[in-house]
């Protein structure tokens, strides 16, 4: 074993500084604050679950016990939407969830392995209904925020000059080569060419401060949205270029959930990603029936980091 490092020589401190950390407390003070004024009951749902997401973006961290007799382990939750959706249907009304999630991507400004996030759930909302509500929100934390609001399909018609949602595949590819996006092998898959032309259009030159609602999203972007009228029933929130907040109208079906989930698997095998067993108590739930409902993720550390002024998710969290 080598030897140990000398104390002084071993940065033990907190990332963040001790007044951050307050408003960090603050803030969470406030969002249980604004969710209990509403009615809506705070829970809490294993950060660990015997199945992992399907979604082809992520990767999952494996949890397995180091003494083979202690259980069969699982996956740390990229989020706790699947186990909160199972709550949904066993009739809890509005909930929500302040804790960590875990994805196994590369660490950066926006990035950590460990991350908080605030989901929640309001029943009979649609994605404007939800796009309100994150807003009101958000104005608690950042209270001279404006959001404006734009569908997916006015941003390109605004940048490229087409419609995302028939727009032929080789015009998204002429799109993404003048663009200089780089996708290798994905330069003609049409999810990629989408994902790399909107990050183009409003991930990397957005002024600072600047607040957007994206919603409306193309139909190949739906992951669990409910597809209405050809298009996604699906919203981002985008301040300074950074994404904060994810939401949908969601899917109330077991069935098209599970072909949906079976379609990530087949994209996960295209990239080179493992195969992942399907969720059987998230349909078995969606079965039982899911109330209609509107879902949001949102980055906390990247809320607290706008409200603090800091750079970095390192910077806002005690320990990176």
């Amino acid at each position: 074993m080598p030897p140990s490092a000398p104390a002084d020589a071993i940065d033990w401190r907190p990332c963040a500084s001790l007044a951050v950390l307050r408003r960090r407390a603050e803030i969470a003070g406030a969002v249980r604050a604004y969710f209990a004024a509403a009615g809506v009951l705070e829970v809490h749902t294993p950060v660990m679950m015997p199945w992992a997401s399907c979604d082809p973006a992520l990767n999952n961290f494996r949890a397995d016990p180091a003494d083979a007799g202690s259980g069969p382990g699982g996956y740390l939750q990229t989020s706790p939407e699947f186990a909160m959706k199972r709550m949904l249907a066993a009739g809890s009304g509005d909930i929500y969830q302040l804790g960590p999630a875990f994805r196994a991507e590369e660490a950066g400004r926006h990035h950590l392995a460990e991350f908080t996030l605030l989901e929640w759930y309001r029943l009979g909302f649609n994605q404007h209904d939800l796009m309100d509500d994150v807003e009101s929100l958000v104005r608690l934390v950042l209270p001279g925020v404006k959001c404006d609001r734009r569908s997916y399909a006015e941003i390109f018609a605004a940048r490229y000059g087409l419609d995302p949602h028939t727009a032929e595949l080789s015009v998204l590819g002429r799109c993404a080569r003048e663009a200089g996006l780089e996708l290798g092998a994905l330069q003609s898959d049409r999810t990629a060419l989408l994902d790399g032309l909107f990050a183009d259009s409003l991930l990397r030159d957005a002024a600072p401060g600047q607040a957007l609602f994206v919603y409306n999203f193309p139909r190949e972007q739906a992951a669990y949205a409910r597809i209405n009228d050809g298009v996604a029933e699906r919203f981002e929130l985008i301040i300074g270029g950074l994404e904060i907040a994810n939401g949908y109208c969601e899917l109330t079906d077991g069935a098209e959930q599970a072909e949906r989930m079976r379609a990530e698997n087949a994209r996960r095998a295209v990239l080179g990603r493992p195969q992942i067993d399907l969720d059987p108590c998230l349909l078995a739930a969606l079965t039982a029936g899911l109330p209609a409902c509107a879902g949001v993720a949102l980055g906390f550390d990247r809320l607290v980091m706008l409200a603090t002024g800091e750079s970095s998710i390192s910077r806002v969290t005690a320990f990176a």
